[in-house]
């Protein structure tokens, strides 16, 4: 504990959390192998056999449909000789997994089929009848709207405590279909980060930026949208999705953040989203007919525009975007990038969605770009001699705190930083949030 103090104070952090790979490990030991983790979505999986691989911190994993339509999480290993059994990102294995070194066979929950040759184990322990022959299961697996978390470590809060608050992200993306679903669209978009994963995390909420950060996008995008509304025409929403970016620094500084325990939080709405059109009216009649006016405009009045699980997950519920993130090493992340569908919707509707997945979210984009380069920018600052400290000093103590929630009575105040370090300095010192 003597050590996270002298790392992390109530407004500021010691640049050594961002670059340290001892501190790295603890992350992955103290935080991804013990909280729980998102896997995927359920309809990644629509087939008996179908299965995703995936990274819980150092563990590779395998996500299955198995018998009974149920949903496992195995390690990736053979318990033979830990072979991976799974070599690709996603596939069917049929009714087993065989090890491609020596044929070793398991059931889709993972215990032992058949070991060739078994008569060559005799008398030793190696036997059908000793667990150790079986592929080793995560602890705990559940799921959320559809939305299926692992948890390597067999004690700790359920997945709905460790949401708390937060779990508002999936409601949200959920409720605006009118069959109260979706639906993964099998495309993902995968970056490598030359950066920490807690840049990503920081950035998801900071309202400060954009206007900094992408306002050459931002502000060619608005001078378009503002020369054809002269025209008399109507511009495109996705032009809307990118000049909003420029939007001034008192439009942002009105955006509020709400701060929850376990570092998680919420970036509430900024653009609008909902525009008067024949698809959207559309849309909005076959919302009025499953939920009924009022809960409807409920479902589609959410002041929400991102939700971050922490330390791991950015979900923009009303754009049905979701970004995980897979830390390798201090200084380098995977970011998956996932596009869900909405059921029931008009197809007018899902390209609205999947314009904001690939004019922001994709590799490809200039905003991700712009993002991308300050943060690699940020993790070769943080390597230099330049400095100790990284401030979070921004309206610090201007915060409304109730109940363990931080609500920012500044859209701009770096409260999202000092709650994610909070959780984090209590995670790695060995205690649930």
């Amino acid at each position: 504990m003597v050590l996270l103090e002298k790392l992390v104070e109530p407004d500021r952090v010691h640049k050594s959390v961002y670059t340290d790979q001892a501190i790295f490990d603890g992350e992955m030991a103290n935080i991804w192998e013990k909280t729980w983790v998102y896997c995927g979505h359920e309809s990644q999986l629509p087939k008996t056999g179908d299965y995703a691989t995936v990274q819980i911190g150092r563990q590779p994993m395998i996500m299955v449909r198995g018998a009974h339509a149920r949903i496992r999480v195995l390690y990736n290993r053979c318990p033979h000789r830990g072979v991976q059994l799974c070599g690709n990102t996603k596939g069917n294995t049929g009714s087993t997994f065989v090890c491609s070194y020596h044929a070793w066979t398991f059931h889709l929950d993972g215990r032992v089929k058949g070991i060739p040759l078994s008569h060559g184990y005799a008398g030793t322990r190696m036997t059908p009848d000793n667990p150790d022959c079986s592929m080793k299961a995560a602890a705990r697996v559940d799921s959320y709207r559809g939305f299926v978390f692992a948890s390597l470590s067999a004690t700790g809060p359920s997945l709905l405590e460790f949401l708390g608050g937060a779990r508002i992200a999936f409601d949200d993306m959920c409720d605006r279909s009118p069959e109260g679903e979706v639906e993964i669209v099998p495309v993902c978009h995968r970056v490598v980060q030359h950066s920490n994963w807690k840049f990503f995390m920081e950035n998801q909420l900071d309202a400060l930026h954009p206007s900094v950060t992408h306002q050459s996008t931002g502000i060619a995008a608005g001078r378009v949208e503002r020369k054809l509304q002269e025209q008399g025409e109507k511009p495109p929403l996705y032009y809307h999705y990118l000049s909003t970016f420029a939007s001034s620094f008192d439009q942002w500084d009105s955006v509020q953040t709400v701060n929850f325990p376990r570092g998680h939080g919420i970036l509430k709405g900024y653009m609008g989203l909902r525009p008067d059109d024949p698809d959207t009216r559309e849309y909005v009649a076959a919302m009025y007919r499953a939920y009924g006016e009022k809960k409807a405009e409920e479902h589609l009045g959410r002041s929400i525009h991102h939700v971050l699980i922490y330390p791991y997950l950015s979900v923009q519920s009303p754009l049905q975007q979701l970004r995980v993130l897979r830390p390798v090493a201090p200084n380098r992340t995977l970011s998956e990038i996932w596009h869900f569908r909405l059921k029931g919707v008009p197809p007018a509707i899902y390209r609205r969605a999947l314009w904001y997945f690939n004019l922001v979210n994709s590799p490809a984009t200039m905003i991700n770009a712009d993002d991308l380069e300050n943060w690699t920018k940020g993790q070769w600052g943080l390597e230099s001699d330049g400095g100790e400290w990284v401030s979070f000093h921004r309206n610090y103590g201007g915060d409304t705190v109730e109940n363990g929630t931080t609500y920012s009575n500044n859209g701009t105040s770096e409260a999202v930083m000092r709650s994610q370090f909070a959780a984090w300095r209590q995670y790695m010192s060995g205690t649930n949030p």
